[in-house]
Order: C-alpha cells, then sequence, then structure tokens
C-alpha cells in the first residue's frame, strides 16, 4: 500500500459505521482506477461533515461539482450489494 492510499485509508474513517464501509469500498474498488478528478474529487468527499456526506449517498442532496456527483454515484452502487467489502 503507498504512502497516498494509508492516508486516504485513515481519513475514511468517519462517525458512521455506514459511511466508513461506502469510502472504504470506494477506495479499495474504484479510487485506483479513477481519473485524477476523480481521486481528487474523493479528498473533497473525505473532508465533508458526516451529515452532508450521508445526505449525498442516501440522496436527499446532490453534489454541486459534476466529477464529485459522479464519485457520489460509484459509492452509491455499493449501497447495492450485498457485502460492500
Amino acid at each position: 500500500m503507498t504512502e497516498e492510499m494509508g492516508k486516504l485509508r485513515w481519513r475514511c474513517r468517519r462517525g458512521m459505521k455506514e459511511l466508513d464501509l461506502l469510502t472504504l469500498g470506494y477506495l479499495e474498488r474504484y479510487y485506483p482506477d479513477a481519473s485524477v478528478e476523480e481521486q481528487r474529487a474523493f479528498a473533497e468527499i473525505l473532508e465533508l461533515q458526516d451529515p452532508l456526506l450521508m445526505s449525498y449517498m442516501v440522496g436527499r442532496a446532490t453534489p454541486p461539482d459534476a466529477v464529485m456527483a459522479r464519485v457520489v454515484d460509484a459509492m452509491r452502487t455499493l449501497l447495492n450489494e450485498p457485502d460492500p467489502l
């Protein structure tokens, strides 16, 4: 694991277990092959407060940035899987 991945993994630790699973799931499944813009958007997502991030995950709010919205959509696909990790 690279140092960058280790730092991101640490930042994926949230106050809500559900968000832990979604952020870690994205990091492991999508981040390595994501575009540079999507990787930056994911890092920005990790800076959001849990309530806002959760509202994105459940569809109550939409990210203002198109790239961030793509990352959130990818994270939301993990909600439909029987076991996200």
